[in-house]
């Protein structure tokens, strides 16, 4: 089956990420229906629809967190369909609601799965990849949080056109999540579990026939064993420190390395302000006075553009390039971008006539610049890197530390504060983003990050300076520390075993 099958699995699974956008995109043009401002009596940039993105967000956050302890108990591919059922439950509130609290309630669950969702889809994907092509394989679930806000957008736009009083125009999107859902739900039982999780668990033979089914090609038997061989020897050398609870990740000096530079990309894509611009597209059209139909019919647009972009560059690009030129890159163009922007949304209140549509064209034209840019860059990369550079022994629960603080409780200060600031400085906001990214983001992923394209992930290990042997932290109990170094004597004498086979 190969490269078919693993493209599939991956895209399979990115329904997970489907949702993600399409959660995080619906209420952009839910909260412009007069009908739901209507029967909830708030408006646009009133502190409560701050509230409903917020708790989407705060939701997120407790729901990567979670997931860190099911990645570990349940499994990635239970943990994606646990996120499913905890969405369903959410999207059946929200479209039922008769009050604010139901709303909240509803768009807290569906948060909560997408914090599931959000952590567990890249690292599934990341550790059924190939090397050579993990950068496609975890960058389709960028693509497909791309096509969830396409989807949204279109879903909400034309729900839009029923009469004023009719509340299918918000109903109707948020029962839309219900559909990837069952999907979701149903067909994750026919796809495999990650055989990395098979070999932590002690499942090995069923984890070296996963490998086949994944990476196959006819001819490349010896390189699957091979591969076979590294996973489990890494498993084994990292039994030998593994402890209980989180405190592991922060103690282990190397670990503790990786779980920085995971938590900084996702802390880096939000900064770029992406999730400001998704979520209040319609304010910035609005203050660059595009209101009504016009409005939403570019809203909806420019959901379009970013994955085009995305799917042009993992397919073609992606492993070829690696991960930093392009986050260099995207730093500086997107914070060109949002300058520019800022200019323009100055000169926007004093203008008139053909002048106006001009600087109002001009401003449109940087914020769909603004998304390819971050299509080319931290949209698929933040995945990718954060997902690919986590030990095993950590993996569920760093990627949840990372996806969680770095991502969603960044994101739920912006949500809630960004419609405020939206009306009340307008432009300006941009040059928060604009400083951060210049000051912090740049210099961070210039110096600090590192190039982790084409290596496996058991290589990716070395890259980081441990392969756990050896890195036993100082202040676990003497008792507990002489049971681990023996284990890792243990580790390191299959580790001597399997190089002396080698050579012969």
């Amino acid at each position: 089956m190969g490269l078919f099958f693993n493209v599939a699995l991956s895209v399979f699974a990115a329904t997970g990420s489907f949702l993600f956008g399409y959660d995080s995109g619906v209420m952009t043009l839910v909260i412009q229906s007069p009908n739901f401002l209507t029967y909830f009596n708030t408006k646009p940039e009133s502190a409560i629809i701050g509230a409903i993105n917020a708790t989407f967000s705060g939701g997120a956050v407790f729901g990567s967190l979670m997931g860190g302890l099911t990645m570990d108990s349940l499994g990635r591919r239970k943990t994606i369909m646990l996120g499913a059922f905890i969405n369903l439950v959410g999207a059946i509130l929200q479209s039922s609601a008769q009050n604010l609290a139901m709303i909240l309630v509803g768009r807290i669950m569906a948060g909560w799965a997408v914090g599931v969702l959000s952590m567990s889809v890249p690292i599934y994907q990341s550790e059924c990849a190939h090397p050579k092509t993990r950068g496609l394989i975890v960058g389709i679930a960028q693509q497909m949080i791309g096509v969830g806000f396409i989807v949204s957008t279109w879903v909400g736009y034309g729900s839009s056109k029923v009469p004023e009083t009719n509340p299918f125009s918000w109903r109707f999107p948020l029962a839309f999540q219900c559909a990837p859902c069952l999907m979701l739900l149903c067909g994750m039982m026919f796809f495999p579990e990650s055989p990395r999780y098979l070999c932590e668990i002690d499942r090995a033979d069923e984890a070296l026939v996963v490998l086949k089914k994944l990476h196959y090609n006819g001819s490349n038997d010896e390189w699957i064993q091979t591969e076979f061989n590294e996973i489990k020897l890494t498993i084994d050398a990292e039994r030998a420190i593994t402890a209980p609870g989180w405190r592991v990740m922060f103690t282990v000096p190397a670990w503790r390395t990786r779980l920085m530079h995971a938590t900084l990309i996702q802390l880096f894509g939000q900064m770029t302000g992406v999730n400001v611009i998704g979520y209040y597209s319609t304010i910035l059209y609005k203050n660059l006075g595009i209101t009504g139909d016009r409005n939403l019919l570019v809203t909806s647009i420019y959901n379009v553009v970013g994955p085009i972009f995305n799917f042009i560059f993992i397919v073609f690009f992606l492993d070829k390039v690696g991960r930093k030129k392009p986050l260099i890159f995207g730093t500086i163009a997107i914070s060109i971008a949002l300058i520019c922007e800022a200019v323009l949304g100055s000169q926007v209140n004093g203008a008139t006539g053909s002048r106006k549509d001009g600087i109002s064209g001009a401003g449109v034209f940087f914020l769909f610049a603004f998304s390819c840019i971050f299509s080319v860059s931290f949209g698929p990369i933040s995945w990718v890197y954060a997902s690919e550079i986590m030990p095993l022994s950590i993996r569920g629960r760093g990627s949840a530390f990372a996806t969680g603080i770095g991502n969603w409780l960044v994101g739920t200060v912006w949500s809630q504060v960004s419609p405020i600031a939206l009306g009340e400085i307008t432009y300006n906001f941009y040059f928060v983003f604009v400083a951060f990214n210049l000051c912090v983001t740049l210099p961070t992923i210039w110096f600090v990050f590192k190039e982790t394209n084409q290596l496996t992930l058991e290589e990716i290990d070395l890259l980081f300076g441990d392969r756990a042997l050896g890195m036993l932290p100082d202040n676990l109990g003497d008792a507990e520390k002489q049971i681990e170094m023996e284990r890792i004597e243990d580790a390191r004498k299959k580790l001597a075993g399997t190089n002396v086979t080698a050579v012969h």
